[in-house]
């Protein structure tokens, strides 16, 4: 039902535009008229049923018409037939090599200027036959010749492409009458005061298909030939898989198989080479219209092959009736439209107009094979450009320290501009040099290192923090590097700001990791967080913490903050800011988070959850007020209420940690701190509920008193929760879970509460 419902009607529009625009290709092509027809057949019933999309629509292109007609033109029709078959063999060749998919390696902006050169001459041409005169043999000849023509052809011929071209311009804008595709009704219009005038030159489609001659194997000049071959192949290949990627865009069907889609192609190449036919290829404009027509199948591509034999083999006199001036004119239209202005304003934004306006150049002043050969060059060396783009910034801060910040790929030709900078920098200065790289030759290494050498000899220091792969580190061990770029890599975004600046001395002159100056091994010793005997690489990395804690004395807190900022500014914010965009207007959380606001607890560490993700509240104690606790606490209530009754969330997680200072008070002295000392009376039945345990299983050494108590003060909010009314309707539902997490700092491992108690949740995993 559905082939009957959407995919004939379809067909059936699809056979109106591609009948006209297959006749006026072949004209274009210099190839007899009935090869359009044939290769628009081939194209429909064979690429349609075997091809790789849906609803991709291939035929005679219009993009390949220059290329024929100059083949024509240097070997005859025959031979330019065998060259299609050929060509239809190596892209079959490369469809079962399964290497569809290198063709999207090719620059849109090379495909789109070919595509409008092309347009251009196209354009260029036949504006002379709708003057009433003849082309010239090429663009520049055909733009030198057209003043004259103006001039000297008036008539008929110039009437009746006039009124094609007024038709298509205006009939897209009549809605009653859009069921008729524009190039047919500019043709059928068209041919009525041709008719009458009988004084225009009409197609000429005399003996139907059994006026084609078979292909012709070329005699000699076989390197021109096999040059033709290639060149035929990859253009009909390109255009067609592109024109295959954008159709997946039109539809929200199966998406499309590249590697069957170039197979497809290369046996309708093959048949229609054989058959005398024009070069097949996925078309851009019969695609689209089958898409909005309602295509739903494959049927309709095929169908609409089907009605078009049909028509030429029953109806075939009707297309003598079609004056060629009207032809050229819709050649004239369809060539201006494939100047795309929309593509080059894509273009735009990624910097490679240039490359779309020399290929088009190229195109119309020297040829289709050199213009594009001459985009793929450009197209290369924007690239190899972008690729070895570099910034190097420097800069004094306040205390004459020095920041040298280099991001992007480091090679010979930033040596300069490297050099340059560094040379800036006064001997004896401390410096912190940024490497945000993702390759570095070994001339951009010689240079650094030079100047690195040189900078600690006349007494200044040189700090080197790498944010990609350590290209610097590698290149001073003589370790051996990846010949490709590198991912940047995550694992110093989460240390603290002491442990960052400063603390990294990449490397050595000497090759060796140094641990950071400022490194007291007796403090590392006495925190029970820290393992004792960690290696060099590891405390280089910031794990061994700085004298007088997360924060050294000489380091105040706000600049860590401000140059932490500007941190996320340059690395981090770049990287977010698409994702963010998306979630700019609401939010939408799965999971209410309420945790301890100890500074060594961060949910979204422990969770490897992002934005978006969490609903997170967070005090002292991570403690959730009974509901009937007077007074009431209204900012852990409001934050329940929101994300259960506005975000819908559908869990609540309360997570407790090791060594939680405010159990500790509970413990010992409660600090004589009104605000403090207040809301710590809402962690009393946790203290309760722990004595209760005490009494029950009997004293628990010192140590462990404080664990206990903290994870038990996880349970006892959970049962806090469940006095909200909310909270507990949902929870009965089924809509909502309530789950408890505990934080083992010192081993930096997450447990999980469950019916016999907290669980690592790694042997969770392992064991479940």
């Amino acid at each position: 039902m559905s082939v009957l419902r959407n995919d004939v009607p379809a067909s059936l529009v699809v056979f109106l535009v591609a009948v006209p625009l297959s006749l006026g290709i072949a004209v274009a092509s210099g190839a007899p008229i009935a090869a359009g027809l044939v290769a628009a057949v081939i194209g429909g019933v064979v690429a349609g049923a075997m091809g790789g999309s849906v609803v991709q629509v291939s035929g005679p292109a219009a993009g390949l018409a220059l290329v024929v007609a100059e083949l024509v033109h240097k070997f005859g029709w025959r031979v330019t037939c065998m060259i299609t078959l050929l060509a239809g063999l190596l892209q079959l060749l490369l469809g079962l090599a399964r290497v569809a998919r290198a063709a999207l390696g090719v620059s849109p902006a090379v495909v789109h200027g070919m595509l409008a050169g092309v347009g251009i001459v196209i354009a260029l041409s036949q504006v002379h036959i709708v003057l009433g005169g003849k082309p010239q043999s090429s663009a520049v000849d055909n733009v030198l010749a057209l003043p004259a023509q103006i001039v000297n052809h008036h008539g008929h011929a110039v009437l009746i492409g006039l009124l094609t071209v007024g038709v298509l311009l205006v009939w897209r804008r009549l809605p009653k009458v859009r069921v008729v595709p524009a190039p047919l009704a500019a043709l059928l219009i068209a041919a009525v005061p041709a008719a009458l005038l009988g004084c225009l030159t009409k197609v000429d489609l005399s003996g139907g298909f059994s006026s084609l001659q078979h292909p012709l194997l070329p005699q000699g000049e076989w390197f021109a030939v096999v040059s033709a071959v290639l060149l035929v192949a990859l253009l009909a290949g390109v255009e067609s898989l592109l024109t295959c990627v954008a159709s997946d865009r039109m539809h929200s069907g199966p998406r499309a198989n590249l590697d069957r889609e170039l197979t497809a192609q290369g046996v309708a190449n093959v048949i229609s080479g054989a058959c005398g036919g024009l070069p097949v290829a996925g078309v851009v404009v019969r695609t689209t219209t089958n898409v909005r027509a309602g295509a739903r199948s494959r049927w309709s591509t095929v169908l609409h092959g089907v009605w078009i034999l049909v028509f030429v083999t029953a109806f075939g006199w009707l297309i003598g009736l079609i004056p060629m001036e009207a032809l050229a004119a819709l050649l004239m239209f369809i060539g201006v439209q494939m100047v795309n202005l929309g593509h080059a304003r894509n273009l735009r934004n990624h910097r490679e107009m240039p490359i779309y306006f020399v290929t088009m150049a190229g195109v119309v002043v020297i040829g289709l094979a050199e213009g594009v050969a001459i985009g793929l060059g450009l197209a290369a060396m924007f690239a190899l450009l972008r690729l070895t783009r570099v910034s190097v910034r420097a800069r004094a801060a306040d205390d004459g320290r020095w920041r040298i910040a280099v991001d992007g790929s480091l090679t010979f030709l930033a040596v300069p501009r490297l050099t340059k900078a560094l040379a800036a920098v006064p001997s004896g200065a401390a410096v912190d040099l940024d490497l945000n790289i993702d390759f570095m030759d070994n001339a951009a290494f010689e240079a650094l290192q030079a100047w690195r050498l040189e900078h600690e000899r006349g007494g200044g220091t040189v700090d080197v923090d790498e944010v990609h792969s350590e290209w610097y580190v590698n290149a001073v061990s003589g370790t051996r590097t990846s010949q490709g770029k590198t991912h940047m890599r995550h694992d110093q975004w989460w240390l603290p700001w002491a442990h960052r600046r400063g603390s990294l001395d990449a490397a050595s002159p000497s090759g060796a990791w140094q641990e950071p100056a400022h490194t007291d091994h007796a403090d590392v010793s006495d925190r029970s967080d820290v393992p004792v005997g960690a290696d060099a690489r590891t405390a280089a990395l910031g794990v061994a913490p700085v004298a007088g804690d997360a924060q050294a004395d000489d380091d105040p807190a706000l600049p860590g903050l401000m140059e932490g900022t500007r941190e996320f500014q340059r690395r981090t914010a770049p990287l977010m800011r698409p994702l963010l965009h998306g979630m700019a207007r609401r939010q939408a959380p799965t999971h209410l988070f309420i945790a301890c606001a100890d500074s060594r607890v961060v949910p979204n560490l422990i969770t490897s959850s992002g934005p978006g993700d969490l609903f997170t509240t967070r005090n002292i104690g991570n403690l959730v007020p009974h509901a009937t606790s007077a007074p009431p606490d209204e900012s852990v209530t409001a934050a329940i209420e929101y994300a259960v009754g506005v975000l819908e969330v559908r869990t609540i997680t309360v997570c407790g940690h090791s060594g939680c200072g405010a159990m500790a008070a509970l413990l010992g002295t409660t600090p004589d701190l009104p605000g403090l000392r207040g809301w710590l009376r809402h962690g009393r039945p946790s203290l309760d509920r722990f004595r209760s345990f005490e009494e029950s299983e009997g004293p628990l050494p010192d140590g462990g008193r404080l664990d206990l108590l903290c994870r038990i003060n996880v349970m006892q909010q959970l049962d806090n929760l469940r006095t909200h009314p909310l909270v507990d309707d949902r929870v009965r539902s089924g809509r909502l879970e309530l789950t408890g997490l505990y934080f083992d700092i010192g081993t930096a491992r997450v447990h999980v509460l469950d019916e016999d108690g907290f669980v690592p949740v790694l042997e969770r995993t392992a064991t479940g």
